[in-house]
């Protein structure tokens, strides 16, 4: 099977009625919790990022707490999936200031968390990694607003 290009599904969704939109949209969002989520996003919480940011930060913060800072191992499984669901919400609102604020908190909520995460590699490489991403993404942004999050980021490493 052939999968459409994005010009033709956007060329061939402009032909149908707000009904049989509406009829698609619901039958996507059935399949993937993805669909669903992004779905939910563009509807309802698009209008207010701020707050949208806020509920990713206090999130990461939440399952922070959860994380068994005693075994490096099952600490670093639940950070991995802290950081993709972290980057999931990241993906919804295709903002680079969002996927700033979000990562910087990430990696200050890792930092105050009291894990000895510098003590191993992938756990140090993984906050690493975040920095430089966090590092690229900052560059690409308005020099306004670049000035604010390099000082914030030169204050993690």
């Amino acid at each position: 099977m052939i999968t459409a290009s994005i010009s033709e599904i956007k060329q061939e969704l402009s032909t149908l009625s707000a009904t049989e939109l509406l009829a698609l949209c619901i039958r996507l969002s059935k399949y993937k919790k993805e669909n669903k989520e992004l779905l939910n996003y563009l509807l309802f919480q698009v209008n207010d990022e701020q707050a949208f940011v806020e509920m990713i930060k206090d999130s990461i913060t939440n399952d922070f707490e959860t994380v068994n800072k005693l075994n490096l191992y099952f600490a670093k499984k639940t950070i991995r999936k802290i950081l993709k669901i972290a980057n999931k919400h990241i993906k919804h609102t295709a903002s680079k200031e969002v996927e700033v604020q979000v990562l910087m908190h990430f990696c200050t909520t890792m930092e105050l968390s009291g894990i000895s995460f510098k003590k191993n590699i992938a756990l140090s490489n993984l906050y690493q990694s975040q920095l430089k991403k966090i590092e690229k993404v900052i560059n690409a942004m308005h020099e306004d607003l670049q000035y604010d999050y390099l000082k914030a980021l030169d204050k993690m490493r």
